[in-house]
């Protein structure tokens, strides 16, 4: 009995210093961390009322808490979301899928990169319809997409720049692809050439969607179903492109396949 007397308090302390360590890594470098700071100094100033014995001060102090307790709640609710999520198997799961979020981050980067650098850029996004054919008559590449990778190619210090590159999933298929050009340029303006009729083209025959970076003005263009969309920003390019492709659907044992094609969203 007296050896559980004395294992008992040092169980609690262990099992309270653990408590806090995680408190203190999920919330660290956070906005969450300076209330954690306020709590600290909030619970020292109730220690010192109550050894005054200040009974008034004590009960101002217990409704300003219950009320406190709630707005920060609300306050810190993106902070408290993610440090349960780190606990949870769901939180893991979503974590694999989160590679498509960076597959997206990664190439709306790049693009406007480019945009800024008046780089010219012709990007092929595969759907459902197989690009092989264009693919097979260009360099063939296979390999995983980087930003670094497809700036390398556009420079115009490479023989690569010019034509279109094909990206299949998170794969680059292709570089120096040869388009079919569009036969009706009505969309087109004098500003746009070669780059913007060949995109034009191949959204005409395919259902891919085709990133067009101008190397005259910088600005970029979206071609889909035939369609031209100039001027995008990357706020509203994220959201095209999130739109149109979604990452395939994982197993919990499965890891995305960079291999695999982007799937369109089911209406």
């Amino acid at each position: 009995m007296n050896f559980m007397q004395f294992l008992t308090p040092g169980l609690e302390i262990l099992i309270i210093a653990v408590v806090l360590y995680y408190l203190l890594s999920f919330f660290w470098n956070t906005r969450a961390m300076e209330m954690i700071f306020g709590l600290g100094a909030f619970l020292a100033l109730i220690v010192i009322i109550t050894w005054l014995n200040l009974p008034v001060l004590q009960q101002l102090m217990v409704y300003f808490f219950n009320v406190a307790l709630l707005a920060l709640i609300v306050i810190f609710q993106p902070e408290l979301r993610l440090a349960l999520s780190r606990l949870s198997v769901k939180g893991k799961k979503y974590n694999e899928i989160s590679e498509f979020d960076k597959f997206l981050e990664a190439i709306a980067t790049s693009i406007y990169r480019m945009s800024e650098k008046r780089i010219g850029a012709l990007v092929v996004l595969e759907n459902q319809d197989n690009l092989e054919e264009y693919a097979n008559k260009a360099v063939k590449l296979s390999a995983d997409f980087t930003s670094e990778l497809l700036e390398t190619i556009f420079s115009t210090a490479t023989p690569l720049h010019d034509g279109a590159v094909i990206i299949r999933g998170t794969f680059i298929l292709s570089a120096a692809t040869i388009l079919p050009l569009a036969d009706d340029t009505s969309q087109l303006s004098k500003s746009m050439g070669t780059r913007h009729r060949a995109g034009l083209g191949i959204s005409q025959l395919t259902d891919a969607l085709v990133i067009v970076v101008s190397e005259e003005t910088g600005k970029v263009s979206i071609a889909r179903d035939g369609i031209m969309t100039r001027g995008v920003k990357i706020d509203r390019f994220k959201g095209i492109l999130r739109s149109i492709f979604n990452p395939p659907k994982l197993n919990l044992e499965r890891s995305f396949n960079p291999l695999e094609k982007l799937k369109p969203w089911k209406l």
